[in-house]
């Protein structure tokens, strides 16, 4: 058995997200604007196995066929017909139950790997259709840059015109599960329109004073008011806006200065145990 395939999954941030609407199936139409940020878990492939297998210290990953880098390699080796197994070793540095797509971008990058080592025996469009089976985050990870997310994340549109910002992300020490979020949403008091239109349809840059928006924290705020002080910690070091990413539990505001986001950081790590990071947008 040769070494292993040492690859790099990175997280990523909503900043932007609307739901449009509740599907017949019970999932969510939405509209969201994501970019991955330099945050980063290290996944291992070591190929030459008889049976798929994930390891993983961090206690809250599932080390069995639950966890979703596993159903993603099950999945890759049931359409490409070989009887040839991986077994997975994740590196944890993004936090779980976080809103930064962690489980999503290990299986991203299992497909990514496993469709790089056997010669690239799917297209792009075969390898996102795969991906939008094992979870709706999925697609954007293996799309690989800024995107305007519809449907249930899976009609992906590029967005090539984000200026370079550095995120600072504040971890509060808890998790939050997606599916709970969406079960407890009232389309009734979502607050979020189309501020959008005005970076898309025109030549404004991203401003997050006015952009950033996401309809869960509807939801999430009210019963963890731990979310509204971390984004109101951030403005008050200087971020230029604040957001809660995805179904939370995690926080980040925009520099556009990366001495302002270490500075940022220096303040807020000893009020989060150290769970505060900095991170460029990868546009």
């Amino acid at each position: 058995m040769s070494g292993p395939i040492e690859l790099w999954s990175p997280a990523k941030i909503n900043l932007f997200l609307k739901v449009t609407g509740k599907r017949p199936d019970g999932y969510h139409n939405l509209v969201s604007f994501m970019c991955c940020i330099g945050l980063y878990d290290r996944v291992a492939l070591r190929m030459g196995v008889t049976s798929v297998s994930v390891a993983c210290s961090f206690p809250d990953v599932p080390e069995d066929s639950t966890n979703i880098a596993a159903r993603a390699a099950e999945l890759f080796y049931a359409r490409y017909g070989s009887t040839d197994r991986v077994s997975i070793e994740i590196e944890k540095r993004i936090p779980v139950g976080a809103g930064l797509g962690g489980g999503s971008s290990n299986a991203a990058t299992v497909l990514h790997g496993l469709n790089r080592h056997y010669g690239q025996p799917f297209s792009s469009a075969e390898l996102m259709r795969m991906g939008a089976s094992v979870g709706a985050d999925v697609p954007f990870f293996l799309f690989g840059k800024p995107a305007l997310a519809g449907g249930t994340g899976d009609r992906l549109t590029a967005c090539s015109r984000l200026d370079r910002w550095e995120v600072v992300v504040i971890y509060p020490g808890f998790g939050i599960s997606t599916a709970g979020v969406y079960k407890k949403l009232n389309l009734g008091l979502t607050k979020c329109k189309n501020q959008l239109k005005s970076f898309f349809l025109k030549q404004n840059g991203f401003l997050p004073a006015q952009h950033l928006c996401n309809d869960l924290e509807t939801v999430v705020i009210p019963r963890y008011p731990e979310i509204e002080a971390a984004k109101r910690k951030l403005l008050e070091n200087g971020a230029q806006g604040a957001l809660m990413s995805g179904s939370g539990s995690s926080v980040f505001g925009m520099f556009s200065e990366s001495e302002a986001a270490r500075a940022a950081k220096e303040v807020l790590s000893p009020q989060y145990g150290g769970a505060v990071f900095v991170a460029d947008l990868l546009i």
